[in-house]
């Protein structure tokens, strides 16, 4: 406690001591400075303003040439949708064309020849 109580008795003495030193060597009386003060404040003000001003401008510009970027590419993946629908409906027909040939076929009879000598029963057998 008591070097807790050191610094903060030292802190006040040197910070008082730093104000009287401000005041006695100041080159203005103390309304001019007040004056700078206030000065530097609204110029710190205005800056602030003009520099929010711009950003607010900035992100509506971003905002609203966004807008017609989404819709385009929107309209880009539609058509890609689109297309790649009407290529899947092609090829179903085709695959139906197909199936409904197929099941239309009439069936071939296929004969197998058997070499002299191999039993007609052991043939089939072996196929």
């Amino acid at each position: 406690m008591g070097k807790a109580f050191s610094f903060i008795v030292g802190a006040t003495i040197g910070a008082a001591a730093g104000t009287i030193i401000g005041i006695l060597v100041a080159p203005r009386s103390g309304a001019e400075t007040r004056a700078m003060a206030a000065d530097m404040a609204n110029d710190a003000w205005d800056s602030a303003r003009d520099m929010y001003e711009q950003g607010s401008e900035q992100a509506r510009a971003a905002v609203s040439d966004f807008g017609p970027m989404v819709d385009a590419k929107t309209d880009e993946l539609r058509a890609k949708v689109d297309l790649a629908r009407e290529r899947m409906d092609q090829l179903r027909e085709t695959l139906n064309d197909a199936i409904a040939g197929a099941a239309s076929m009439p069936t071939v009879e296929v004969e197998v020849e058997v070499a002299p000598g191999v039993d007609a029963d052991e043939a089939s057998a072996e196929a």
